[in-house]
């Protein structure tokens, strides 16, 4: 779903004191560095590829240890009806921030990402294009990933959401939606008390294609486009990848996605990133200031065909799910 606005308070509200309480029993070894380790950014991974302790987003999903003990942050997730994949806790020591970035890669633009703040302070600032909120305890929020956005805590507690991205589901729209009505950032959100849900939570098990279909591909084109600025360039670029997308469904009617076959859906999208670049498609930018050409790459091209990092981690998975029903 295309976000219009940086921002959507869901109608909402959890038991902040209950979800913080799961926190606190958290065993220590539970917190790992940020991936990217960024200074006083940490994490708790809760749903990876087959449970693993890793960050990786490829492969079939599976609770973490650390999620089974938090049976009150499965309620919730489960409340939202969404089919669920890469999910963490997320901390923010008392002067830290996140710093600003975009997400361009694949998986981000196929997924919307969930922040539910657990523990937090005043002083907690989370900026998405321009605009800054501060989200409180219990409630739930989107944000449109694509925009430019940061965090900062400038309090002295450390900041802790359960930060969960997903694929989206019926009940996740209708709560987007919902948000979107005029004057429901006035209205208080609906309360939901612990042990009040009962529904199963949903994990996915396809998130990474081998092979991406034409409609896919078509979709991703339309909605990266719509979101460059207009020009005589945009034009040309945009009937280059009309041209891509009228090939790859050709292959996709012979072959569809046998993997034997990778060699010709490569060369069709080597052919393609070699006619953009010389039609100067990087100099379209995009007004979170990241160039069409980079996004192109890393949300279409680098995952039309499979590529090694993410077959690595589908196999890793794979290894791990089957060493644990051993």
């Amino acid at each position: 779903m295309k976000l219009e606005e940086p921002f959507y308070r869901l109608p909402l509200r959890f038991d902040a004191d209950a979800l913080a309480a799961e926190v606190r029993a958290l065993p220590a070894e539970a917190w790992v560095p940020h991936p990217q380790n960024f200074e006083g950014n940490d994490y708790v991974p809760f749903v990876t590829p087959s449970g693993m302790i890793t960050n990786g987003f490829a492969g079939p999903m599976a609770a973490t240890k650390f999620l089974e003990m938090c049976p009150y942050t499965t309620e919730v997730m489960a409340t939202l009806g969404c089919v669920w994949g890469r999910t963490r806790l997320m901390g923010l020591v008392p002067g830290a921030t996140v710093p600003p970035h975009v997400d361009t890669n694949y998986y981000w633009r196929t997924h919307v990402r969930v922040h539910i703040p657990i523990v937090t302070n005043p002083e907690v600032r989370f900026t998405c294009g321009d605009e800054t909120v501060h989200m409180t305890a219990g409630e739930c929020w989107v944000f449109d990933t694509f925009r430019r956005h940061t965090v900062a805590n400038g309090g002295s507690e450390k900041r802790i959401h359960l930060v969960a991205d997903t694929i989206g589901g019926e009940r996740l729209w209708d709560l987007v939606n919902s948000a979107k009505q005029p004057g429901m950032k006035e209205r208080e959100p609906s309360p939901v008390a612990p042990g009040s849900v009962k529904d199963p939570l949903r994990l996915e098990r396809v998130n990474f294609p081998e092979v991406m279909t034409p409609w896919e591909m078509r979709c991703l084109f339309d909605e990266l486009l719509s979101k460059a600025p207009n020009s005589e360039l945009l034009s040309i670029v945009r009937l280059r990848l009309e041209r891509l997308t009228d090939s790859w469904a050709a292959a996709w009617a012979e072959h569809a996605d046998d993997t034997g076959r990778v060699g010709d859906y490569r060369a069709l999208v080597a052919s393609a990133v070699r006619d953009l670049n010389a039609l100067g498609a990087a100099q379209i930018v995009f007004s979170n200031g990241v160039p069409l050409m980079a996004v192109l790459m890393k949300a279409v091209f680098d995952n039309a065909v499979e590529n090694e990092g993410v077959r690595n981690m589908k196999a890793n998975a794979r290894a791990a799910a089957a060493a644990h029903a051993a």
